[in-house]
């Protein structure tokens, strides 16, 4: 198995037997969207905790698959599993995070930054940097993934807007204090 279905079928098995089984079958079949949505409804229809790492990772997920603004109310309803986690998702907590403009990174001109997922560890953030578009408020797709230093004041890593999972993964496995 590659390494994007073990990843399904580790998230899939948060669930049920039974309800893992129809969102891996909905890998198996090129419906990614519809298992995202079946396992985020299973979740939280079933009251299953899940950690805050696997919170991420499914926004993350989601992320990809052009789902997470549908998904992220009811990911962020799904109870959590008490445990301390490297990561924390922020999607959502507009009240708590403010975007962020005017990086001197040239790449990063003119993008507004939306904090996304930060590290408990060293307090690097996860961000997506998005236009500002016409109609008063910011891009649907990421132009960029980026991750901040642990002050916040800029960026540590720049990634491409097809990588949002290699930006979670450097920011849950690159902490610098694990090292």
């Amino acid at each position: 198995m590659d390494e994007d279905t073990v990843l399904w079928a580790r998230i899939a098995d948060l669930l049920p037997d039974d309800a893992a089984r129809e969102v891996k079958d909905c890998w198996a079949i090129g419906e990614q969207e519809s298992g995202l949505a079946l396992l985020v409804e299973g979740l939280l229809a079933r009251q299953i905790p899940i950690s805050g790492t696997d919170r991420a990772q499914i926004s993350v997920l989601a992320e990809e698959w052009g789902e997470r603004e549908r998904l992220t109310p009811g990911l962020l309803r799904c109870p959590g599993d008490g445990a301390p986690a490297p990561v924390r998702l922020l999607d959502g907590e507009r009240d708590e995070v403010e975007v962020v403009t005017g990086w001197s990174e040239p790449e990063l001109a003119d993008l507004v930054l939306v904090p996304w997922i930060g590290c408990t560890r060293c307090g690097r953030t996860l961000l997506r940097a998005h236009r500002w578009e016409p109609w008063d408020d910011f891009s649907y797709h990421a132009e960029h993934y980026v991750i901040s230093t642990p002050d916040g004041v800029r960026a540590q890593r720049i990634l491409p807007r097809d990588a949002a999972g290699a930006a979670f993964a450097e920011l849950l496995h690159g902490c610098p204090a694990e090292g």
